[in-house]
């Protein structure tokens, strides 16, 4: 009986997300129209991977929010992710609300109209391409290693048969594991050290956090150069090992198996961003939250 009882809270949930997320709810035949019939963006993102988007313990919820209850306001989230998604949603003129699930979530696709996008530095490579839409890029970031501020390490050839973390279901982890990237060999700048063994939490954040904490059971992490810039600036002691490893073209991305089409709402992102970039407001908040512009595409 209880599994019954469970089955059925299970089912009345989906359908109240399905009605508020993407489910057609409003009667709109297409995801933008959806979002503007109900006053809200649904974007997931990261609530802890500092300085693009992390929570604002300070923030209060505002009482007068469209924001769906297990949703994230704007006032509770910070973060250069966070910008770029409430310039968004100002553009559709609609108010920003964020789900937070985990990154093997978001990138694995079939969402079941959980959100409607995700802005959080994902990276557009050809394999997501083939369960995710993706918009233009709206920043481009280097692939770092970090290791432990006192390290003697010279070099990426010293971390050879040591252990490495990584956020689960990462470029990282893909990189490490010596797979196909998925993007221009022209990105990639170094293979990793030989012998590796991946440590996968679940998010890179979490791995310089770790780390820091003592936990010894691997070397170092492979991240973003501004997650890493971030953590040394918050006290962290960590530094980067060596030069960049690869560069990420990062872009907001759609499911493809969304029940709404999801067209007309990646063309309106895309405009806004396109906009962003031209007007300087992306590099305004590139300079905000990295303090460097790094929203100009690298091979042009």
């Amino acid at each position: 009986m209880k599994k019954l009882v469970t089955l059925v809270s299970l089912m009345a949930l989906a359908a109240l997300v399905l009605s508020a997320c993407g489910g057609g709810g409003s009667g709109a035949d297409n995801l933008l129209d959806d979002i503007k019939a109900r006053g809200y963006i649904l974007v997931s993102t990261d609530p802890n991977y500092e300085p693009q988007s992390f929570l604002n313990t300070d923030g209060k919820r505002p009482a007068d929010t469209a924001c769906p209850s297990d949703a994230l306001t704007t006032a509770e989230m910070q973060g250069f992710d966070v910008d770029v998604a409430i310039a968004v949603g100002e553009g559709l003129g609609v108010e920003t609300c964020f789900a937070t699930p985990n990154w093997d979530v978001i990138t694995a696709g079939n969402w079941a109209d959980s959100w409607d996008v995700s802005i959080g530095s994902m990276t557009i490579t050809t394999a997501r391409q083939q369960i995710l839409d993706f918009s233009v890029p709206y920043y481009y970031t280097p692939a770092v290693i970090a290791v432990p501020a006192d390290a003697e390490y010279a070099s990426l050839d010293d971390l050879a048969g040591m252990a490495l973390c990584v956020g689960a279901s990462t470029t990282y982890e893909v990189w490490l594991d010596q797979g196909d990237m998925g993007i221009p060999e022209s990105s990639i700048y170094a293979q990793p050290p030989a012998g590796i063994t991946i440590v996968p939490l679940d998010t890179d954040q979490e791995c310089a956090q770790a780390l820091a904490a003592g936990r010894e059971d691997f070397a170092g992490y492979v991240t973003s150069q501004t997650v890493v810039n971030a953590n040394i600036a918050a006290g962290l002691p960590v530094k980067q090992l060596g030069k960049p490893v690869f560069s990420e073209d990062l872009a907001p991305s759609y499911d493809k198996a969304s029940t709404l089409p999801t067209d007309s709402l990646r063309a309106a992102i895309d405009d806004i961003i396109t906009g962003m970039h031209n007007d300087g407001t992306l590099t305004s908040l590139s300079i905000k939250w990295f303090e460097e512009d790094i929203t100009m595409d690298p091979t042009q």
